[in-house]
């Protein structure tokens, strides 16, 4: 692998046209040590399988993504999503990561009370952070940009995402910095400092914000360098914490995956290189 590229990711959705073991492969073969991972595409193919892929084509699991959705007023609602999430975590721990990824839903239907979801995130939170740190898991909220804070993740800032956080040990809960959602908030060094002096920074994500949103913004995220965020400066605050993680790259874009896969990689790492080294 070389040098440069030690800290890079390749989480699966970015190269969604790829089987997993196509993933493996092309990152195998492009010299990328590391991935992170979906639930349905692994749960598809096997979680033990894999697991065992990943180690048999000597890739790190950087993440899994995702668990959440925590905000259900029903308590049978409530319950279900606890449920699912002890077996997100489940399979965290069999694939080798460390890092499950949580997105906290969004308000139930016809509730305006954001704090009141955010509670429940918490109340959550204190159930599943014990079970998680048990099987060698940490849980790191991942704030959304606040277009998606009715439907999908009622924390919408890394200040939101710390305030919580910060209820449980860091071996349980952190955050996940993502430019894409956090790069427009003036906050966000402050939060990166806060979140990395407390050892909280569990996943660094990147991805660039391109104008005029596609239609559908869940895959308006755009490839490193073509948009508006300032990568390397969001690299070099991240890093400035203390992190020395993987770089997961996540972009959610189709025309990224209309192209041929390993095109498509060769460009990430060229603009990985440029963008955001």
């Amino acid at each position: 692998m070389s040098v440069d590229l030690h800290r890079l990711s390749i989480n699966q959705e970015t190269l969604k046209q790829w089987s997993l073991e196509q993933l493996a492969d092309g990152c195998a073969t492009a010299g990328i040590g590391s991935v992170g991972l979906w639930r349905a595409p692994v749960q598809e193919y096997g979680v033990r399988r894999a697991a065992k892929l990943m180690r048999e084509s000597g890739l790190a699991v950087t993440s899994l993504c995702r668990g959440g959705f925590l905000t259900p007023l029903d308590a049978a609602e409530r319950s279900r999503a606890l449920d699912d999430n002890r077996l997100a975590i489940d399979e965290a721990a069999v694939l080798g990561t460390d890092t499950l990824v949580l997105v906290s839903g969004g308000l139930p239907p016809g509730s305006r009370d954001l704090p009141g979801a955010r509670e429940r995130v918490a109340d959550a939170l204190a159930v599943l952070g014990p079970y998680a740190q048990e099987r060698g898991v940490r849980l790191a909220i991942e704030p959304l940009h606040p277009m998606f804070a009715s439907d999908r993740c009622v924390v919408s800032t890394l200040g939101q995402a710390l305030d919580i956080a910060e209820r449980f040990p860091a071996a349980q809960v952190g955050v996940v910095v993502d430019t894409y959602h956090v790069w427009w908030d003036d906050l966000a060094p402050a939060q990166i400092a806060r979140a990395g002096a407390a050892g909280r920074v569990h996943s660094f994500q990147v991805a660039d914000w391109i104008t005029p949103l596609p239609a559908g913004v869940l895959l308006g995220r755009g490839q490193l360098g073509d948009g508006s965020v300032d990568l390397r400066g969001f690299r070099e605050q991240v890093d400035a914490t203390g992190f020395t993680g993987p770089i997961e790259v996540e972009i959610f874009n189709e025309g990224l995956w209309a192209r041929d896969g390993a095109e498509a990689l060769a460009e990430v790492v060229q603009r990985f290189r440029e963008h955001v080294l």
